[in-house]
């Protein structure tokens, strides 16, 4: 009896079952999402230039046409939201009226330009903390996928520190509690990452998707973008959060 029980606890312990989601919403090429604490809403971004506002439930949808943009990632604040194009810069946009700027940004870091915007491999997601940007850089190839930590103001933006994590094809950031998570597209998993230790403290395998975006709400639900044309929402505790 005591070694079945060792046996049942060890099963456990290694299960590799995917947590199972609810689609919310059919948003095509979805590619970001973030949550609106004021309004408790959502932002979905896809790769048309459009943004969709809606309720936690994908519910109430409403469309806006941005412009001609790639929109890969999206931080909704009170007053403005900062979007990121894959391969043109970051966008901050006043949410009462779309009155639109872009953000100025030295790429440069250690005397070195990095090559942030690409058609090919650009921008993919973006977070933000108080004064300062977390923009990942997509790539298939770990070494050369990376996230840039941006320091908004004074102007121009600089690059004050990189994120090596040596994650493949990093498609989407969001910050939650302290902790910053990304999603792989390519690997179909989930991250937390430590800021302060700099290491990766808990990976989620996902199920298949083209996964790109990935917010927090306050109460317990986490939702991820699927370029494939879905917003997924998944209980936090399901994800092993």
């Amino acid at each position: 009896m005591k070694y079945l029980l060792i046996l049942i606890i060890l099963c456990s312990s290694f299960s590799y079952a995917k947590p199972v989601g609810k689609v919310i919403a059919e948003i095509p090429e979805a590619s970001g999402v973030s949550y609106c604490s004021d309004s408790d809403t959502l932002i979905v971004v896809n790769d048309e230039g459009s943004y969709y506002e809606m309720d936690t439930n994908g519910e109430r949808v409403k469309r806006t046409k941005l412009g001609n943009y790639d929109l890969e990632g999206v931080v909704c604040e009170e007053n403005e939201i900062f979007f990121a194009i894959e391969n043109k810069g970051i966008l901050k946009v006043q949410r009462k009226r779309i009155q639109k700027e872009k953000i100025a940004l030295d790429t440069k870091f250690k005397g070195k330009k990095l090559t942030l915007f690409n058609k090919k491999s650009g921008v993919e997601g973006i977070a933000k903390n108080g004064n300062y940007l977390y923009i990942s850089k997509q790539s298939n190839k770990k070494k050369k996928s990376f996230i840039a930590v941006v320091r908004l103001t004074p102007s121009p933006s600089k690059i004050i520190d990189i994120i090596e994590h040596r994650v493949p094809d990093t498609a989407g950031l969001t910050l939650h509690n302290g902790y910053l998570y990304m999603v792989s597209d390519k690997e179909d998993i989930l991250i937390k990452y430590d800021l302060e230790i700099k290491k990766k403290v808990n990976i989620v395998k996902l199920g298949k998707g083209a996964w790109e975006g990935i917010a927090f709400d306050n109460k317990g639900f986490v939702y991820l973008a699927d370029d494939d044309g879905r917003v997924v929402k998944y209980k936090k505790k399901s994800l092993g959060l």
